[in-house]
């Protein structure tokens, strides 16, 4: 008999369902059970419905010379711009407040909006722009693509005073671009201060949302670059300097930028290099790639090149000239003086590097800078892409012909810091027979105290009439002279000469019930000519009883909507202020300024209660061709001796006359 068991499938089922139950739980069945964790709470940036912006110091390190008072360290820092708003984020820019003296040395995918290039101290704070790419889209335009959301600018300088561990954070980071509000920033941790910015509820951004290009903003200066033709390896751009301030103007400007991406001038026409030099293109990769072309004919090649206007006498010239606005000697005058001369343009044909070889890959330069002679300093941003400009069909047609692109570069007027002025202003009265001259070392004085024979602290010494004509270095002898007249102490050394290129007397000439009157005069002690010059006085309460001017052609003008402002131009025939000659004698007598000069009369109708020889009858800022001139800071004093003075003066009229022909 078979003692083999019979398993039945029933038996065999019932079995392997008893052989399953007791297998133990694996590690993974058991934590089944369990609770997940709960998840990881969102970053800063997450929770910010606007624009982050965040300054992360990443590296630091110490760096010669040795020196335990003012030890350098260089400092690596990244600057993340994160647009998490609903719209596009156009022309970012963002503002650092540097705290620990920094020179910043490199920054990547930024440039300064101000135009300076680097390595810069930036100890005071400073705006980057974003370049090459300046517009930052929105999460709902890309789906979210970081890489088109984000801007990241990493920063390479040296900061003093402190070392590592410790870390050079910044005082204060924000959204500097308009119609955005930030909050104080919070610092995360020892190494990252962050900020979330907000729309301004505020702001009237309709025209940057609905618009594909941002629109055209004022400037005392508007410099407008627009690509007129295009091709694959090279453009043809148009440059127009406008002048929108009432008191600026630019002689014989010269006009300066950085090409970024290996560009190079191959023509011009309307303005011309300071420089024609081709050699940075034949040692570099220009020459590799342009093998066929002739860089004999380049212009400029410089990767800073500085541009300078041409003389009216190419105005027609077919190779250099007919650009309307051009060949005026780099003379901008304002609006307010001749709308036809307010403006200055040039072209220029620009040749393009790779991988920037097609049609549509324009980028303009960066860093705009412009300057003249006796002119106001200007600060410029960076091209801004704006909607392409219009202009008249060259066939004549009565069309518009539409710029292939356009970018717009807003400059303003600014006084650098420690900047010394260019221009003075000496005061006198009639009831007060000294003048008050020019400050010493109003426009600046020589750094080198070793050589220096004067003192450039002492204040500068009263004066007689006669010395108005008489250049400073011959005025010794006749301010001695006065001095010892007016019992007045002279200080040992002398004080130094104001160094001016230009004065201006304001001379109180007359007070009467009615009105009162005033002269002004202005020397011209340095060799360069002006050509429609001009000059402005902003009265402080006396400007709405101005009559007229006898010799100039003046009217007042109203200014940030204060009317208080007195223009002056010369007449036609009398708008030449030459420069310095010689005397009739030059071994004997002294040089001779240029001068031009006008009585102007005013009424007390409009000024009731005004004070003239209290100080209402005297300027509070003068200007010569834009540039704001130094002040004295004390005003003639009205003395009750006046008529002895007078008598004096008379007695001692002949020794001051030969001492003036000996001088």
């Amino acid at each position: 008999m078979d003692s083999t068991p019979n398993f039945t499938p029933h038996f065999l089922l019932l079995l392997l369902s008893l052989l399953i139950v007791s297998i133990p739980l694996t590690s993974s069945q058991s934590n089944a059970t369990t609770t997940n964790p709960p998840p990881s709470p969102p970053s800063d940036s997450d929770l910010c419905n606007g624009v982050f912006v965040s300054y992360t110091h990443t590296k630091g390190s110490k760096i010669p010379p040795n020196d335990t008072t003012n030890q350098p360290y260089r400092f690596e820092s990244v600057i993340t711009v994160l647009n998490h708003g609903r719209d596009e984020l156009k022309s970012w820019r963002v503002f650092v407040k540097f705290a620990h003296r920094e020179i910043l040395v490199s920054a990547s995918n930024a440039v300064l909006s101000d135009g300076s290039s680097l390595p810069l101290s930036v100890e005071n704070g400073t705006v980057f722009a974003g370049y090459p790419s300046s517009d930052l889209k929105s999460a709902i335009q890309t789906a979210g693509d970081v890489t088109q959301m984000q801007a990241r600018v990493e920063l390479v300088g040296t900061q003093f005073g402190v070392s590592p561990p410790n870390v050079p954070l910044p005082k204060n980071i924000s959204l500097a671009t308009d119609g955005w509000k930030c909050p104080k920033p919070t610092q995360k941790g020892k190494n990252v201060l962050q900020v979330c910015c907000t729309p301004d509820p505020n702001y009237d951004n309709t025209d940057i949302i609905d618009n594909k290009y941002l629109p055209r903003q004022d400037g005392d200066l508007t410099i407008m670059y627009d690509v007129v033709r295009s091709y694959s390896s090279n453009y043809m751009a148009q440059v127009t300097m406008e002048n929108h301030s009432p008191l600026g103007r630019l002689d014989n400007w010269k006009l300066s930028f950085d090409w970024m991406r290996d560009e190079f001038i191959y023509t011009m026409k309307g303005a011309y290099p300071s420089i024609v030099d081709s050699s940075h293109c034949v040692d570099g990769p220009q020459a590799k790639y342009y093998q066929d072309l002739d860089f004999s004919n380049v212009l400029s090649c410089a990767r800073r090149p500085t541009i300078i206007d041409l003389p009216p006498t190419k105005y027609n010239d077919s190779t250099f000239g007919l650009i309307p606005f051009c060949c005026r000697n780099g003379t901008i005058l304002p609006l307010s003086m001749d709308p036809s001369k307010s403006s200055s343009a040039f072209q220029m044909q620009v040749y393009k590097m790779p991988p920037d070889l097609n049609i549509s890959a324009l980028s303009p330069p960066q860093n705009w800078r412009i300057n003249g002679t006796l002119n106001p300093d200007y600060k410029c941003g960076p091209p801004v892409r704006v909607s392409p400009s219009q202009f008249a069909d060259p066939s004549g047609l009565p069309s518009n012909k539409t710029a292939f692109a356009s970018w717009q570069v807003v400059c303003n007027i600014t006084q650098p810091k420690d900047a010394s002025p260019r221009c003075c202003v000496s005061f006198s009265a009639y009831f007060n027979d000294s003048i008050v001259p020019c400050k010493t070392c109003a426009c600046g004085c020589s750094n080198n105290k070793a050589a220096r024979t004067c003192s450039a602290t002492a204040p500068s010494l009263l004066l007689p009439q006669q010395a108005l004509l008489v250049p400073f270095e011959n005025r010794t002898e006749l301010t001695l002279a006065w001095a010892y007249l007016k019992h007045r102490p002279v200080p040992n050394p002398m004080p130094c000469g104001d160094n001016c290129g230009v004065s201006i007397n304001w001379h109180l000439a007359t007070d009467y019930r009615g009105g009162w009157t005033a002269r002004v005069t202005v020397f011209n002690w340095g060799e360069t000519d002006f050509v429609d010059w001009f000059t402005a006085i902003q009265m402080k309460n006396a400007a709405p009883g101005f009559e007229k001017a006898y010799s100039f052609n003046a009217t007042t003008l109203g200014i940030n909507g204060e009317n208080n402002t007195i223009f002056m131009e010369g007449l036609p025939g009398l708008n030449y202020l030459v420069g310095e000659r010689d005397g009739e004698n030059p071994l004997k007598n002294p040089r001779i300024p240029g001068k031009q000069q006008s009585v102007l009369s005013f009424t007390k109708k409009l000024t009731p209660g005004i004070n003239v020889p209290g100080g209402d009858g005297f300027p509070r800022k003068v200007f010569f061709n834009g540039e704001e001139c130094s002040l004295p800071t004390i005003l003639p004093m009205r003395s009750s001796q006046h008529r002895i003075h007078i008598s004096a003066l008379l007695l001692v009229l002949p020794v001051l006359a030969l001492l003036l022909l000996r001088a």
